[in-house]
Protein backbone atom coordinates (compact mmCIF):
# COMPACT_ATOMS: atom_id res chain seq x y z
CA UNK A 1 0.00 0.00 0.00
CA UNK A 2 2.83 2.40 0.85
CA UNK A 3 4.28 1.92 -2.64
CA UNK A 4 0.94 2.87 -4.20
CA UNK A 5 0.71 5.98 -2.02
CA UNK A 6 4.22 7.11 -2.97
CA UNK A 7 3.50 6.43 -6.63
CA UNK A 8 0.33 8.53 -6.39
CA UNK A 9 2.35 11.31 -4.76
CA UNK A 10 4.81 11.14 -7.65
CA UNK A 11 2.00 11.49 -10.20
CA UNK A 12 0.52 14.39 -8.22
CA UNK A 13 3.93 16.07 -8.08
CA UNK A 14 4.28 15.90 -11.86
CA UNK A 15 0.75 17.31 -12.20
CA UNK A 16 1.67 20.27 -9.97
CA UNK A 17 4.89 20.96 -11.90
CA UNK A 18 3.23 20.88 -15.33
CA UNK A 19 0.25 22.89 -14.08
CA UNK A 20 2.61 25.59 -12.84
CA UNK A 21 4.27 25.68 -16.23
CA UNK A 22 0.89 25.99 -17.96
CA UNK A 23 -0.08 28.88 -15.68
CA UNK A 24 2.75 31.01 -17.09
CA UNK A 25 0.78 31.59 -20.32
CA UNK A 26 -2.79 33.00 -20.44
CA UNK A 27 -3.92 30.68 -23.23
CA UNK A 28 -2.92 27.55 -21.26
CA UNK A 29 -3.81 28.82 -17.77
CA UNK A 30 -7.23 27.13 -17.64
CA UNK A 31 -5.77 23.74 -18.49
CA UNK A 32 -3.02 24.31 -15.93
CA UNK A 33 -5.61 25.04 -13.29
CA UNK A 34 -7.53 21.86 -14.15
CA UNK A 35 -4.32 19.83 -13.99
CA UNK A 36 -3.58 21.26 -10.54
CA UNK A 37 -7.06 20.20 -9.38
CA UNK A 38 -6.47 16.67 -10.66
CA UNK A 39 -3.07 16.55 -8.93
CA UNK A 40 -4.56 17.73 -5.64
CA UNK A 41 -7.39 15.18 -5.88
CA UNK A 42 -4.84 12.39 -6.39
CA UNK A 43 -2.78 13.62 -3.44
CA UNK A 44 -5.81 13.80 -1.14
CA UNK A 45 -7.06 10.32 -2.08
CA UNK A 46 -3.58 8.87 -1.63
CA UNK A 47 -3.26 10.48 1.81
CA UNK A 48 -6.59 8.97 2.86
CA UNK A 49 -5.14 5.52 2.23
CA UNK A 50 -2.77 5.91 5.18
CA UNK A 51 -3.61 3.77 8.18
CA UNK A 52 -4.60 5.19 11.55
CA UNK A 53 -6.53 8.19 10.27
CA UNK A 54 -9.67 9.46 11.98
CA UNK A 55 -12.07 9.47 9.06
CA UNK A 56 -14.88 10.95 11.16
CA UNK A 57 -12.89 14.14 11.79
CA UNK A 58 -11.75 14.22 8.17
CA UNK A 59 -15.35 13.97 6.96
CA UNK A 60 -16.36 16.78 9.32
CA UNK A 61 -13.49 18.91 8.02
CA UNK A 62 -14.49 18.26 4.41
CA UNK A 63 -18.08 19.30 5.09
CA UNK A 64 -17.08 22.49 6.92
CA UNK A 65 -14.46 23.32 4.29
CA UNK A 66 -16.97 22.84 1.48
CA UNK A 67 -19.55 25.04 3.20
CA UNK A 68 -16.97 27.82 3.54
CA UNK A 69 -15.09 27.30 0.28
CA UNK A 70 -18.00 27.06 -2.15
CA UNK A 71 -19.40 30.56 -1.43
CA UNK A 72 -15.87 32.00 -1.49
CA UNK A 73 -15.31 30.52 -4.93
CA UNK A 74 -18.72 31.05 -6.51
CA UNK A 75 -20.16 34.26 -5.11
CA UNK A 76 -17.19 36.53 -4.38
CA UNK A 77 -17.01 39.10 -7.22
CA UNK A 78 -13.85 39.57 -9.26
CA UNK A 79 -13.41 42.99 -7.67
CA UNK A 80 -12.97 41.28 -4.29
CA UNK A 81 -10.61 38.59 -5.58
CA UNK A 82 -7.42 40.17 -4.09
CA UNK A 83 -8.79 40.15 -0.54
CA UNK A 84 -10.27 36.68 -1.04
CA UNK A 85 -6.84 35.37 -2.01
CA UNK A 86 -5.27 37.03 1.03
CA UNK A 87 -7.97 35.41 3.19
CA UNK A 88 -7.24 32.01 1.61
CA UNK A 89 -3.53 32.41 2.41
CA UNK A 90 -4.49 32.93 6.05
CA UNK A 91 -6.48 29.66 6.08
CA UNK A 92 -3.67 27.69 4.46
CA UNK A 93 -1.08 29.05 6.86
CA UNK A 94 -3.40 28.42 9.81
CA UNK A 95 -3.69 24.77 8.79
CA UNK A 96 0.10 24.40 8.71
CA UNK A 97 0.46 26.16 12.07
CA UNK A 98 -2.18 24.01 13.77
CA UNK A 99 -0.59 20.84 12.40
CA UNK A 100 2.74 21.95 13.85
CA UNK A 101 1.25 22.79 17.24
CA UNK A 102 -0.64 19.49 17.29
CA UNK A 103 2.49 17.55 16.41
CA UNK A 104 4.42 19.29 19.19
CA UNK A 105 1.67 18.56 21.73
CA UNK A 106 1.32 14.92 20.69
CA UNK A 107 3.58 13.62 23.44
CA UNK A 108 3.89 15.75 26.58
CA UNK A 109 7.41 14.57 27.24
CA UNK A 110 8.37 15.52 23.67
CA UNK A 111 10.22 12.23 23.44
CA UNK A 112 9.11 11.83 19.81
CA UNK A 113 11.21 14.89 18.98
CA UNK A 114 14.18 14.06 21.18
CA UNK A 115 17.43 13.36 19.35
CA UNK A 116 15.87 14.58 16.12
CA UNK A 117 17.08 18.19 15.67
CA UNK A 118 16.25 18.28 11.97
CA UNK A 119 12.61 17.40 12.55
CA UNK A 120 12.35 19.88 15.39
CA UNK A 121 13.90 22.56 13.18
CA UNK A 122 11.40 21.85 10.41
CA UNK A 123 8.50 21.87 12.88
CA UNK A 124 9.61 25.15 14.44
CA UNK A 125 10.16 26.79 11.05
CA UNK A 126 6.70 25.63 9.98
CA UNK A 127 5.02 27.14 13.02
CA UNK A 128 7.01 30.41 12.98
CA UNK A 129 6.38 31.12 9.30
CA UNK A 130 2.85 29.77 9.46
CA UNK A 131 1.89 32.04 12.35
CA UNK A 132 3.31 35.19 10.75
CA UNK A 133 1.61 34.33 7.45
CA UNK A 134 -1.78 33.94 9.18
CA UNK A 135 -1.77 37.38 10.75
CA UNK A 136 0.10 38.98 7.84
CA UNK A 137 -2.54 37.70 5.41
CA UNK A 138 -5.34 38.92 7.66
CA UNK A 139 -3.73 42.38 7.77
CA UNK A 140 -3.45 42.36 3.97
CA UNK A 141 -7.09 41.29 3.73
CA UNK A 142 -8.08 44.14 6.03
CA UNK A 143 -6.22 46.72 3.96
CA UNK A 144 -7.60 45.44 0.66
CA UNK A 145 -11.16 45.25 2.01
CA UNK A 146 -10.86 48.79 3.47
CA UNK A 147 -11.43 47.41 6.97
CA UNK A 148 -7.99 48.77 7.86
CA UNK A 149 -6.46 51.97 6.46
CA UNK A 150 -4.75 51.36 3.12
CA UNK A 151 -2.01 53.87 3.91
CA UNK A 152 1.14 52.78 5.77
CA UNK A 153 0.70 52.80 9.55
CA UNK A 154 4.10 53.74 10.90
CA UNK A 155 5.53 54.42 14.35
CA UNK A 156 8.96 55.25 15.78
CA UNK A 157 11.60 52.50 15.59
CA UNK A 158 9.19 50.20 13.73
CA UNK A 159 11.90 48.54 11.63
CA UNK A 160 14.09 48.00 14.68
CA UNK A 161 11.22 46.47 16.67
CA UNK A 162 10.18 44.26 13.75
CA UNK A 163 13.71 42.94 13.35
CA UNK A 164 13.97 42.44 17.12
CA UNK A 165 10.77 40.38 17.17
CA UNK A 166 11.93 38.31 14.19
CA UNK A 167 15.34 37.73 15.79
CA UNK A 168 13.72 36.60 19.03
CA UNK A 169 11.54 34.15 17.08
CA UNK A 170 14.62 32.79 15.34
CA UNK A 171 16.30 32.54 18.75
CA UNK A 172 13.42 30.39 20.03
CA UNK A 173 13.78 28.17 16.97
CA UNK A 174 17.49 27.67 17.60
CA UNK A 175 16.84 26.93 21.28
CA UNK A 176 14.28 24.24 20.39
CA UNK A 177 16.71 22.60 17.97
CA UNK A 178 19.41 22.57 20.64
CA UNK A 179 16.91 21.15 23.15
CA UNK A 180 15.99 18.39 20.73
CA UNK A 181 19.70 17.56 20.48
CA UNK A 182 19.86 17.32 24.27
CA UNK A 183 22.17 20.33 24.66
CA UNK A 184 19.70 22.42 26.70
CA UNK A 185 16.53 21.56 28.65
CA UNK A 186 13.31 21.34 26.68
CA UNK A 187 10.71 23.95 27.69
CA UNK A 188 7.31 23.97 26.01
CA UNK A 189 6.97 27.65 26.91
CA UNK A 190 9.69 28.48 24.36
CA UNK A 191 7.66 26.82 21.61
CA UNK A 192 4.46 28.70 22.46
CA UNK A 193 6.40 31.95 22.81
CA UNK A 194 7.65 31.38 19.26
CA UNK A 195 4.06 30.98 18.06
CA UNK A 196 3.11 34.24 19.73
CA UNK A 197 6.15 36.04 18.30
CA UNK A 198 5.32 34.80 14.80
CA UNK A 199 1.77 36.11 15.21
CA UNK A 200 3.08 39.54 16.22
CA UNK A 201 5.64 39.65 13.39
CA UNK A 202 2.88 39.06 10.82
CA UNK A 203 0.90 42.03 12.13
CA UNK A 204 3.85 44.37 12.49
CA UNK A 205 5.29 43.39 9.11
CA UNK A 206 2.21 44.30 7.05
CA UNK A 207 0.64 47.32 8.76
CA UNK A 208 3.50 49.66 7.70
CA UNK A 209 3.08 48.65 4.05
CA UNK A 210 0.90 50.83 1.84
CA UNK A 211 -1.89 49.52 -0.35
CA UNK A 212 0.10 50.25 -3.51
CA UNK A 213 2.48 47.44 -2.52
CA UNK A 214 -0.23 44.86 -1.87
CA UNK A 215 0.43 42.84 -5.07
CA UNK A 216 4.00 42.19 -3.90
CA UNK A 217 2.86 41.51 -0.33
CA UNK A 218 0.26 38.97 -1.45
CA UNK A 219 2.86 37.21 -3.59
CA UNK A 220 5.35 37.19 -0.73
CA UNK A 221 2.78 35.84 1.74
CA UNK A 222 1.99 33.12 -0.77
CA UNK A 223 5.67 32.22 -0.73
CA UNK A 224 5.70 32.13 3.08
CA UNK A 225 2.64 29.85 3.13
CA UNK A 226 4.40 27.51 0.69
CA UNK A 227 7.54 27.43 2.81
CA UNK A 228 5.45 26.61 5.90
CA UNK A 229 3.75 23.75 4.01
CA UNK A 230 7.15 22.47 2.82
CA UNK A 231 8.45 22.48 6.40
CA UNK A 232 5.28 20.61 7.44
CA UNK A 233 6.19 17.93 4.91
CA UNK A 234 9.64 17.50 6.44
CA UNK A 235 8.18 17.41 9.96
CA UNK A 236 5.59 14.78 9.00
CA UNK A 237 7.77 12.96 6.48
CA UNK A 238 5.19 13.63 3.76
CA UNK A 239 6.60 13.77 0.23
CA UNK A 240 3.74 15.58 -1.49
CA UNK A 241 3.73 18.39 1.08
CA UNK A 242 7.45 18.90 0.53
CA UNK A 243 7.06 19.08 -3.25
CA UNK A 244 3.90 21.23 -3.31
CA UNK A 245 5.21 23.55 -0.60
CA UNK A 246 8.56 23.99 -2.34
CA UNK A 247 6.82 24.80 -5.65
CA UNK A 248 4.52 27.28 -3.97
CA UNK A 249 7.30 28.90 -1.97
CA UNK A 250 9.71 29.19 -4.89
CA UNK A 251 7.13 30.42 -7.41
CA UNK A 252 5.78 33.01 -4.98
CA UNK A 253 9.30 34.26 -4.23
CA UNK A 254 10.20 34.51 -7.93
CA UNK A 255 6.94 36.35 -8.64
CA UNK A 256 7.67 38.77 -5.80
CA UNK A 257 11.10 39.50 -7.29
CA UNK A 258 9.57 40.08 -10.73
CA UNK A 259 6.93 42.44 -9.34
CA UNK A 260 9.45 44.36 -7.26
CA UNK A 261 11.55 44.72 -10.40
CA UNK A 262 8.46 46.00 -12.24
CA UNK A 263 8.23 48.76 -9.63
CA UNK A 264 11.99 49.34 -9.62
CA UNK A 265 12.12 48.57 -5.91
CA UNK A 266 13.83 46.04 -3.68
CA UNK A 267 12.29 43.68 -1.14
CA UNK A 268 13.80 45.77 1.64
CA UNK A 269 12.12 48.87 0.22
CA UNK A 270 8.76 47.10 0.02
CA UNK A 271 8.93 45.61 3.52
CA UNK A 272 10.59 48.53 5.31
CA UNK A 273 10.00 51.51 3.02
CA UNK A 274 6.39 52.35 4.01
CA UNK A 275 5.62 53.28 0.39
CA UNK A 276 2.61 55.52 0.24
CA UNK A 277 3.71 57.88 3.02
CA UNK A 278 4.57 60.57 0.50
CA UNK A 279 5.40 64.13 1.42
CA UNK A 280 3.42 67.08 0.13
CA UNK A 281 6.13 68.09 -2.32
CA UNK A 282 6.06 64.70 -3.99
CA UNK A 283 2.28 64.67 -3.86
CA UNK A 284 2.08 67.68 -6.10
CA UNK A 285 4.78 66.58 -8.45
CA UNK A 286 8.09 67.30 -6.79
CA UNK A 287 10.17 70.41 -6.60
CA UNK A 288 8.89 71.82 -9.88
CA UNK A 289 5.23 71.11 -9.26
CA UNK A 290 2.63 70.37 -11.98
CA UNK A 291 1.50 73.29 -14.07
CA UNK A 292 -1.60 73.49 -16.24
CA UNK A 293 -5.04 71.98 -15.78
CA UNK A 294 -6.99 68.89 -16.68
CA UNK A 295 -9.07 69.05 -19.87
CA UNK A 296 -12.54 67.43 -19.64
CA UNK A 297 -14.16 65.86 -22.68
CA UNK A 298 -17.74 64.84 -23.39
CA UNK A 299 -18.69 61.27 -24.19
CA UNK A 300 -19.82 62.35 -27.67
CA UNK A 301 -16.45 63.92 -28.55
CA UNK A 302 -14.53 60.99 -27.09
CA UNK A 303 -16.66 58.57 -29.12
CA UNK A 304 -15.96 60.46 -32.34
CA UNK A 305 -12.25 60.25 -31.66
CA UNK A 306 -12.50 56.49 -31.11
CA UNK A 307 -14.83 55.88 -34.05
CA UNK A 308 -12.29 57.15 -36.58
CA UNK A 309 -9.10 55.93 -34.90
CA UNK A 310 -7.05 53.30 -36.71
CA UNK A 311 -5.06 52.12 -33.67
CA UNK A 312 -6.48 52.07 -30.14
CA UNK A 313 -4.91 50.77 -26.92
CA UNK A 314 -6.90 50.22 -23.73
CA UNK A 315 -5.00 50.48 -20.44
CA UNK A 316 -7.01 48.85 -17.61
CA UNK A 317 -6.40 49.56 -13.92
CA UNK A 318 -8.00 48.98 -10.55
CA UNK A 319 -10.78 51.42 -11.41
CA UNK A 320 -11.91 48.96 -14.07
CA UNK A 321 -12.25 46.30 -11.39
CA UNK A 322 -14.05 48.60 -8.95
CA UNK A 323 -16.72 49.50 -11.53
CA UNK A 324 -16.86 45.91 -12.86
CA UNK A 325 -16.53 47.29 -16.37
CA UNK A 326 -14.54 44.49 -18.00
CA UNK A 327 -17.48 43.38 -20.16
CA UNK A 328 -18.23 46.94 -21.26
CA UNK A 329 -14.61 47.58 -22.30
CA UNK A 330 -14.61 44.38 -24.35
CA UNK A 331 -17.87 45.42 -26.03
CA UNK A 332 -16.43 48.84 -26.91
CA UNK A 333 -13.30 47.19 -28.30
CA UNK A 334 -15.47 44.91 -30.47
CA UNK A 335 -17.40 47.91 -31.85
CA UNK A 336 -14.18 49.75 -32.72
CA UNK A 337 -12.83 46.68 -34.50
CA UNK A 338 -16.05 46.30 -36.50
CA UNK A 339 -15.45 49.82 -37.78
CA UNK A 340 -11.99 48.81 -38.97
CA UNK A 341 -9.88 49.91 -36.01
CA UNK A 342 -7.14 47.84 -34.39
CA UNK A 343 -7.45 47.29 -30.61
CA UNK A 344 -5.05 45.84 -28.05
CA UNK A 345 -4.82 45.94 -24.25
CA UNK A 346 -1.72 47.08 -22.34
CA UNK A 347 -1.14 45.16 -19.10
CA UNK A 348 1.24 46.49 -16.44
CA UNK A 349 2.66 43.80 -14.10
CA UNK A 350 1.38 45.50 -10.94
CA UNK A 351 -1.90 46.97 -12.22
CA UNK A 352 -4.69 46.14 -9.80
CA UNK A 353 -4.38 44.66 -6.33
CA UNK A 354 -2.99 41.20 -7.01
CA UNK A 355 -0.64 39.55 -9.52
CA UNK A 356 -2.40 39.11 -12.87
CA UNK A 357 -5.50 41.00 -11.72
CA UNK A 358 -6.17 42.65 -15.09
CA UNK A 359 -5.51 39.44 -17.04
CA UNK A 360 -8.09 37.61 -14.93
CA UNK A 361 -10.74 40.31 -15.35
CA UNK A 362 -10.32 40.63 -19.12
CA UNK A 363 -10.17 36.87 -19.65
CA UNK A 364 -13.43 36.59 -17.73
CA UNK A 365 -14.95 39.09 -20.18
CA UNK A 366 -13.80 37.05 -23.17
CA UNK A 367 -10.98 39.28 -24.41
CA UNK A 368 -8.70 37.11 -26.62
CA UNK A 369 -5.37 36.29 -25.00
CA UNK A 370 -3.37 37.51 -27.99
CA UNK A 371 -4.74 41.03 -27.42
CA UNK A 372 -3.30 41.21 -23.89
CA UNK A 373 0.22 42.62 -24.27
CA UNK A 374 2.64 43.03 -21.39
CA UNK A 375 4.58 46.21 -20.70
CA UNK A 376 7.77 45.43 -22.62
CA UNK A 377 5.82 44.31 -25.69
CA UNK A 378 3.33 47.17 -25.83
CA UNK A 379 5.47 50.20 -24.91
CA UNK A 380 7.03 50.59 -28.39
CA UNK A 381 3.51 50.65 -29.88
CA UNK A 382 2.25 53.75 -28.04
CA UNK A 383 4.09 56.18 -30.30
CA UNK A 384 2.15 54.93 -33.35
CA UNK A 385 -1.22 54.77 -31.56
CA UNK A 386 -4.03 57.21 -32.38
CA UNK A 387 -5.96 56.95 -29.10
CA UNK A 388 -5.11 55.40 -25.74
CA UNK A 389 -8.04 54.84 -23.37
CA UNK A 390 -6.93 54.64 -19.73
CA UNK A 391 -9.64 52.98 -17.64
CA UNK A 392 -9.02 53.43 -13.93
CA UNK A 393 -5.20 53.21 -14.09
CA UNK A 394 -3.10 55.88 -12.45
CA UNK A 395 0.38 55.27 -11.03
CA UNK A 396 1.33 52.75 -13.74
CA UNK A 397 0.94 55.44 -16.44
CA UNK A 398 2.39 58.40 -14.51
CA UNK A 399 5.28 60.02 -16.44
CA UNK A 400 6.69 61.24 -13.11
CA UNK A 401 8.27 57.79 -12.82
CA UNK A 402 10.57 58.87 -15.67
CA UNK A 403 10.80 62.64 -15.27
CA UNK A 404 10.55 63.57 -11.58
CA UNK A 405 13.43 62.46 -9.35
CA UNK A 406 11.54 63.79 -6.33
CA UNK A 407 8.61 61.42 -6.89
CA UNK A 408 8.32 58.27 -4.73
CA UNK A 409 7.63 56.27 -7.91
CA UNK A 410 10.69 57.60 -9.77
CA UNK A 411 12.42 54.76 -11.61
CA UNK A 412 9.33 52.54 -11.65
CA UNK A 413 8.82 51.07 -15.14
CA UNK A 414 5.55 52.39 -16.52
CA UNK A 415 3.35 52.10 -19.59
CA UNK A 416 4.53 54.96 -21.81
CA UNK A 417 1.03 56.23 -22.55
CA UNK A 418 2.29 59.80 -22.89
CA UNK A 419 3.98 58.81 -26.20
CA UNK A 420 0.59 58.31 -27.89
CA UNK A 421 -0.99 60.92 -30.18
CA UNK A 422 -4.09 61.24 -28.01
CA UNK A 423 -5.15 60.00 -24.58
CA UNK A 424 -8.60 59.66 -23.02
CA UNK A 425 -8.68 58.95 -19.28
CA UNK A 426 -11.81 57.50 -17.68
CA UNK A 427 -11.80 58.59 -14.04
CA UNK A 428 -14.33 59.26 -11.29
CA UNK A 429 -12.82 62.59 -10.28
CA UNK A 430 -9.62 64.58 -10.01
CA UNK A 431 -8.18 62.76 -7.00
CA UNK A 432 -4.64 61.41 -6.84
CA UNK A 433 -3.74 57.75 -7.34
CA UNK A 434 -3.34 55.04 -4.73
CA UNK A 435 0.21 56.20 -4.03
CA UNK A 436 -1.13 59.64 -3.16
CA UNK A 437 0.68 61.62 -5.88
CA UNK A 438 -0.66 63.64 -8.79
CA UNK A 439 -0.37 62.19 -12.29
CA UNK A 440 1.47 64.38 -14.81
CA UNK A 441 -0.28 62.59 -17.66
CA UNK A 442 -3.65 64.05 -16.65
CA UNK A 443 -2.30 67.59 -17.16
CA UNK A 444 -0.78 66.88 -20.58
CA UNK A 445 -2.44 68.93 -23.37
CA UNK A 446 -2.96 65.74 -25.41
CA UNK A 447 -4.92 64.13 -22.54
CA UNK A 448 -8.70 64.48 -22.16
CA UNK A 449 -10.56 63.51 -19.00
CA UNK A 450 -13.91 61.71 -19.20
CA UNK A 451 -15.30 61.86 -15.67
CA UNK A 452 -17.79 59.40 -14.22
CA UNK A 453 -18.19 55.75 -13.36
CA UNK A 454 -16.16 53.70 -15.84
CA UNK A 455 -18.94 51.22 -16.49
CA UNK A 456 -21.46 53.92 -17.38
CA UNK A 457 -18.90 55.88 -19.40
CA UNK A 458 -17.92 52.81 -21.44
CA UNK A 459 -21.57 51.93 -22.09
CA UNK A 460 -22.23 55.50 -23.33
CA UNK A 461 -19.08 55.44 -25.49
CA UNK A 462 -20.15 52.16 -27.08
CA UNK A 463 -23.55 53.56 -28.02
CA UNK A 464 -22.04 56.76 -29.39
CA UNK A 465 -19.41 54.91 -31.45
CA UNK A 466 -22.12 52.69 -32.94
CA UNK A 467 -24.09 55.72 -34.10
CA UNK A 468 -21.08 57.77 -35.24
Amino acid sequence: MDILVQLAYLVASFAFIFSLRALTRPESARNGYRLAIIGMAIAVVATLLHEGLSYEWIAAGLIIGALVGYPLGMFVPMTAMPERIAFSHAFGALAATLVGVGEFMQVKSFSHLAHDPFRMGALSFEVLFGALTVTGSLMAFGKLAAILPGRPLTYPLQNFSNLAFLASGAGCLVYLVLASAGLVPMHAEVFYAMVGIGTMVGILMVIPIGGADMPVVISLLNSYAGLAACATGFALDNTILIVAGALDGASGFILSIAMSKAMNRSFANVIFGAFGAVDQTAAVGGAGGITGEMHPISAEDAALRLAYAERVIFVPGYGLAVSQAQHQVRELADVIEKRGGSVIFAIHPVAGRMPGHMNVLLAEAGVPYDKLLDMDEVNPKFAETDVVVVVGANDVVNPAARTNKGSPIYGMPILTVSDARSVIVLKRGQGAGFSGIENELFFDPKTSMLYGDARKSLTTLTSEVKSA
